[in-house]
């Protein structure tokens, strides 16, 4: 069994932004993200492709795998942020943020969901799906990727952002030996800009 983790390319959004399950357009920079994973999954042709189908991941589902009939899945959505979306993160209120910046894994974020609810669909996705195909590539979100690898891994969710620092467009190979789970980043680029999900105030 092997699987194959694609983050999506730079988002098309302000940094210090907000959002999870917003359907964020993609960068001028897309194409030359997409060639440096392309060539990092040279030969690689998956028996099933399944894509978040929010854009950002869509477009790039699509221009890897252009012969594929692609599976957009709603379970590897990034993580529904709520009321938060598109806010600033310096502008959310003390009051609403705080109890997420003390226990960020299981609180639920207003109007959306915590890390857990994000954690528990996106597993029971990937049993499914790995129970199906012998091979499959998956292209969705920071918070998906990191919620599989912590799956895998035993990585309890508090620690999985120091675990697991994936970069946009980094790709992650699983394959599944001696009745475990092994994985290998095989890109993950250094970005121009540095992310920002938590405020910096």
């Amino acid at each position: 069994m092997e699987l194959y983790l694609i983050r999506h390319t730079t988002p098309a959004v302000e940094k210090g932004i907000c959002y999870g399950q917003t359907d964020l357009d993609i960068t001028e920079s897309f194409e030359a993200e997409a060639d440096a994973i392309r060539a990092v999954l040279q030969g690689v042709l998956p028996q099933h492709v399944v894509s978040s189908p929010l854009q950002r991941c869509s477009k790039l589902a699509q221009t890897l795998f252009p012969q594929y009939s692609i599976e957009w899945e709603k379970n590897i959505m990034e993580i529904n942020c709520g009321q938060w979306e598109m806010q600033r993160w310096n502008d959310i209120p003390k009051a609403e943020i705080d109890p997420w910046m003390n226990e960020f894994v299981h609180t639920i974020i207003p109007g959306g969901e915590s890390y857990t609810q994000l954690y528990s669909r996106v597993t029971q996705c990937f049993e499914t799906l790995t129970q199906q195909y012998s091979s499959l590539a998956l292209v969705a979100h920071g918070g998906v990727l990191r919620s599989i690898l912590s799956y895998i891994t035993q990585t309890p969710l508090q620690d999985s952002f120091a675990a697991f620092k994936l970069h946009y467009g980094c790709v992650v190979k699983l394959s599944f030996l001696q009745q475990q789970w092994q994985y290998q980043v095989l890109n993950n680029p250094e970005p121009v800009v540095v992310e920002v999900h938590k405020p910096t105030n």
